[in-house]
């Protein structure tokens, strides 16, 4: 469903200690916005009755049952965009703007 890699999952537990959220799960929001692509935000959230729960390297991830299909398949990265500005990036094949890794 959703996978972290093990670079986001190292970022994830650095930011839950810097920020003392250690025990609480990361929550994923997923919409689509009018042009069709998706929009995410994340955060630290306490697990709730009706939540999709899983665990990526670690890491307990959580979101809105709403978001199942939108986030089917999608992998969180955190990765270096220019030099020395790291980004977390959603690689979604849902998302029409998502580009499929050249091999």
């Amino acid at each position: 469903m959703v996978t972290l890699t093990p670079e986001a999952a190292i970022q994830i537990f650095k930011a839950a200690k810097l920020g003392e959220m250690q025990g609480l799960a990361l929550r994923i929001d997923a919409k689509r916005d009018a042009a069709g692509n998706i929009g995410y935000n994340m955060g630290f959230d306490e697990i709730r009755e009706g939540d999709v729960h899983l665990v990526s390297e670690g890491v307990d991830v959580i979101f809105a049952d709403t978001c199942k299909a939108l986030l089917n398949g999608t992998t969180l990265d955190f990765v270096e965009l220019e030099p020395d500005h790291f980004s977390f990036i959603f690689l979604n094949p849902n998302d029409p703007s998502y580009l499929p890794p050249q091999s």
